[in-house]
């Protein structure tokens, strides 16, 4: 019996969606905490959901049309910007730890025998992290500051630790509901 695998028009139209998806979570606007000039977004979780759900191919792809329509000036991140500002300030190197995300959550999982909720968790909180990464450093580089970066990004850890046992959560029932379809993880 062999794996159904989806057609590239169904990977093409899954990259698309979560593209998309990506730029709804952007919808809620960000809240600005402390003096770093980087907000606390729901749509960095968005990335993660990318790659646990779609693989590090298909995620970083997603991730990759999202990153670029907003640089091109579509309003898609979080509180309505875009452009190449949001790029080159403070929050950048979140922005292209995205990219990172969906690439180390969707290996994770692909890794995996089965995409159960500790693999999940595991690939989420990765995601997250390789995000910091990137993000935590390209804040020192911008205020001149890399240990006010670090301690400026610990305001973020509370949330994105909410954000990703929701992440979880959720790929966790679209893995039980939809098995086999990210190429080399949920096997039974």
């Amino acid at each position: 019996m062999s794996e159904s695998r989806p057609s590239a028009s169904a990977d093409l139209a899954a990259t698309v969606v979560f593209a998309a998806f990506i730029a709804v979570l952007g919808i809620f606007p960000g809240i600005n905490v402390g003096g770093s000039g980087v907000p606390i977004v729901l749509q960095n979780i968005g990335p993660v959901l990318a790659g646990c759900l779609l693989g590090a191919r298909r995620g970083a792809a997603a991730v990759a049309l999202f990153l670029a329509l907003a640089a091109l000036g579509l309003p898609l991140l979080s509180g309505g910007r875009g452009g190449i500002a949001p790029f080159l300030g403070p929050s950048g190197g979140f922005l292209i730890g995205y990219l990172l995300s969906a690439v180390v959550a969707g290996l994770i999982v692909a890794r995996s025998r089965k995409a159960g909720l500790p693999v999940l968790l595991l690939a989420a909180a990765s995601g997250v992290v390789s995000s910091y990464l990137v993000g935590v450093p390209w804040l020192g580089l911008y205020t001149g500051d890399m240990a006010a970066a670090f301690t400026q990004s610990l305001v973020f850890v509370p949330g994105d630790a909410v954000k990703v046992v929701g992440a979880a959560l959720v790929a966790s029932v679209v893995h039980r509901a939809l098995p086999g379809r990210l190429a080399g993880a949920a096997r039974k």
